[in-house]
């Protein structure tokens, strides 16, 4: 009962591991050797996993700490999120495949996972974060495995269109990740703006910065709605799924909605690095976009806000008390990194 209290379970997978022996799975904590079968007798695998997952980048930045060890060893790096699903596996097939890494991404080399569980020399990583792992991947010892990673065709194509559409190059543009949802009671989080203080740092960034378009990547769509009756044609954004009520993971309101949710916010952050600035409360969406931005001359503009308690309870609340209180009493205000 009192873990329960101070966990924060977050959202749930549709598929379950697909594994026989599931208990073994869930207990295998440390990477550990197995021999599957006599494939490949000189090669030596290692088997990408994590169980439970989480959000889409910070997935990626859990394979971006793998990728380190696989050099290190000289090990063929392989990733399964087929037999431990996350939170975007679709319980059918998508692109042909259930191993939902193949949904976004091009395959790390040109073994077969299933010949893989057949061969002779197979480690399983962690299913976990090492405690001495990088949690940011704009960190630089795991920053440059980034590179390995080949996003599919499909999806930058789309982002070319919409970049080719949205994006002029006589605009200065503003990228503004605005955070809501969960973000709002997740324990241990920094807290995200509140709509007056967003309003307030985009006017401060268009009239210190020039921008004079602003793109906005958020999950909510009243911050939208707000958002464009404020800057009116100023702002535009990817047509992403939003929520009004829910988070994002509560429903399942279209075909494919777990497959599209992560498409949209690989999209979204592929846009937030083509941008001129970028605001934002710190996260793994802009980690992303700031390594994809590499190539790009980009102005950042952080903002911190304090972080959530880590209590369970308290953290339910905490943003909400603080949002409707004076600044000179414990309410939000505006602060920049």
């Amino acid at each position: 009962m009192i873990k329960e209290i101070f966990t924060n379970t977050g959202p749930k997978i549709l598929k379950n591991l697909r594994n026989k022996d599931t208990n073994f799975i869930k207990n295998c904590s440390n990477f550990s050797f197995h021999s599957f079968g006599n494939l490949n007798k000189n090669k030596i695998f290692y088997i990408i996993r994590r169980y439970p997952s989480a959000g889409f980048f910070s997935n990626i930045t859990f394979i971006l700490n793998h990728l380190k060890i696989c050099e290190k060893m000289k090990f063929i790096p392989i990733i399964d999120m087929e037999n431990y699903p996350t939170l975007y596996n679709e319980k059918n097939k998508i692109k042909k495949t259930n191993n939902s890494w193949e949904y976004y991404f091009k395959n790390l080399n040109k073994y077969n996972l299933n010949k893989v569980y057949k061969s002779k020399n197979v480690f399983l990583s962690n299913l976990k974060f090492e405690r001495d792992m990088h949690l940011d991947m704009t960190n630089i010892e795991i920053s440059e495995y980034l590179k390995k990673i080949k996003i599919k065709e499909s999806i930058i194509s789309k982002v070319k269109a919409f970049q080719k559409r949205n994006f002029k190059k006589e605009k200065k543009i503003l990228g503004v990740h605005f955070r809501g949802s969960t973000y709002k009671t997740a324990r241990g989080h920094a807290f995200p703006l509140t709509v007056e203080l967003m309003i307030e740092n985009i006017k401060n960034l268009i009239k210190n910065y020039n921008y004079e378009k602003i793109f906005v990547v958020t999950e909510e769509e009243k911050y939208v709605e707000i958002l464009k009756n404020t800057f009116g044609n100023k702002l535009f954004f990817y047509n992403s799924f939003r929520m009004k009520f829910l988070d994002s993971f509560d429903t399942y309101p279209r075909k494919n909605h777990r497959y599209l949710l992560g498409e949209e916010i690989l999209i979204e952050s592929l846009l937030l690095s083509k941008c001129d600035g970028l605001t934002y409360i710190k996260s793994n969406v802009i980690s992303a976009a700031i390594e994809f931005s590499k190539k790009n001359q980009i102005k950042l503009h952080e903002v911190f806000l304090g972080l959530n308690s880590r209590n369970r309870f308290i953290s339910k609340y905490l943003w909400y008390i603080r949002s409707i209180l004076p600044k000179n009493l414990g309410g939000f205000k505006l602060k920049y990194r």
